[in-house]
């Protein structure tokens, strides 16, 4: 049986399938930034069409950060995030929150972790 304290180790592992998924899915949303092209990936392409409804949820839960104002990979990662915690939650807030404070930092700046803990934190109260 699954408890959330092994679905938190096993979220952990670099090599876990859901967090590579997620780390293809904000690297394709980080390239789109520029582009507005997609690198085929389907959970980038569910998030892009939800896009505004993320976007109204991240500036409510970080009224001072306009969208245009957040660093493209934050974004890239609170989009996805949103997509998660509000379109379509399948797995526990903790877990996501998590996840993306992982990928924060590797791929953000130094700050961008404790940015995307506390929007992401706004979001869900």
């Amino acid at each position: 049986m699954w408890t959330l304290e092994t679905r938190k180790k096993e979220m952990k592992s670099a090599s876990d399938p859901r967090h590579l998924k997620r780390i293809k899915a904000v690297k394709s949303l980080f390239s789109w930034s520029f582009s507005n092209k997609l690198l085929e990936d389907q959970l980038a392409e569910r998030v892009i069409k939800h896009k505004e409804k993320i976007d109204s949820l991240i500036e409510a839960a970080a009224p001072e950060w306009p969208i245009k104002q957040i660093n493209r990979i934050d974004l890239a990662i609170l989009r996805l995030a949103t997509f998660e915690l509000k379109i379509e939650p399948e797995e526990p807030p903790k877990v996501i929150i998590d996840e993306a404070i992982e990928i924060a930092k590797s791929f953000g700046s130094e700050k961008s972790s404790a940015f995307i803990n506390g929007a992401l934190g706004a979001l869900i109260k």
